[in-house]
């Protein structure tokens, strides 16, 4: 605008009147707030501490810190300091199908419906490690992630055992027809419970819809970015995950609030644990 002017010896009104311009936008400088740079160190840590986490759960993240701040704001600062979150496939359509298990029996409070699945990974040397997988399906919360080198029926019975303890008997468990939720000894040992298991149907994994996607979460922000060298280590690490996941992690389905409050029962569990190890 300013070449312009003096190009052609045009007044500000005449300029502005010339090429459809606002003359308060003309005169506009641009400022910036007082907190920008300690705000962008903000986001610039958790998006280095929470690799897989985008700009809104960030917000969330920042907001629960105490800062003032909306999404946008922080969008604007993602996208000029590059931020970005690898992009992920495209979920398939047949995981919400309409006449699904996680559809059919939709969980309604806390307590009604839990799901189990297992999950593989490995240490360094190349030896397996399964990670048994619990989740609340209405909170969301983890309720347990038992790791070892193997978990047969007994294994699933204990980690169930130690969750009734800590957050009361479910009305029922999903799961699929895997050898160790079929076992004679499990059904009859949660029927004696008080709950009853839900299979889903055969070959069809999106019918356990919560539990898997809570599962694609556990690999793809965290299994998928460590190397475990020992079974214990594992099991300390991703107990420390369990943790950060219901007390610290916004989950979107939750209106960007962590599924389980510092007040969860998850930490009376943990002590003792803790203890152990020292």
């Amino acid at each position: 605008m300013d070449g312009i002017r003096e190009k052609y010896g045009l007044s500000e009104r005449h300029a502005c009147r010339i090429i459809g311009q606002h003359r308060g936008t003309q005169r506009y400088v641009s400022t910036l707030p007082a907190d920008e740079d300690a705000l962008t160190r903000a986001i610039v840590a958790l998006a280095s501490e929470y690799g897989r986490y985008g700009y809104r759960r960030v917000t969330a993240l920042l907001q629960a810190d105490g800062w003032q701040v909306g999404k946008d704001r922080v969008q604007r600062i993602w996208r000029r300091e590059g931020l970005k979150v690898p992009q992920k496939h495209r979920p398939r359509s047949r995981l919400w199908l309409n006449d699904g298990s996680s559809v059919r029996l939709r969980p309604l409070h806390r307590n009604h419906v839990w799901s189990f699945d297992f999950v593989q990974a490995q240490t360094h040397d190349g030896r397996s490690l399964r990670i048994l997988t619990l989740i609340d399906e209405h909170s969301r919360a983890c309720l347990a992630l038992k790791v070892a080198r193997r978990i047969n029926s007994v294994g699933v019975i204990e980690a169930l055992a130690d969750a009734m303890c800590l957050h009361g008997i479910p009305e029922h468990i999903r799961c699929d027809n895997g050898p160790e939720m079929i076992s004679k000894a499990l059904r009859k040992w949660v029927a004696k419970a008080g709950a009853q298991i839900q299979y889903i149907a055969p070959g069809s994994p999106w019918e356990n819809g919560y539990c898997e996607s809570f599962n694609g979460k556990l690999q793809d922000e965290y299994l998928r970015q460590e190397i475990f060298h020992s079974l214990k280590e594992a099991q300390i690490v991703i107990g420390l995950w369990k943790t950060t996941y219901n007390r610290v992690r916004p989950h979107s389905s939750l209106g960007y609030r962590p599924p389980a409050p510092v007040s969860y029962p998850d930490l009376a569990f943990r002590l003792p644990m803790a203890a152990a190890m020292q």
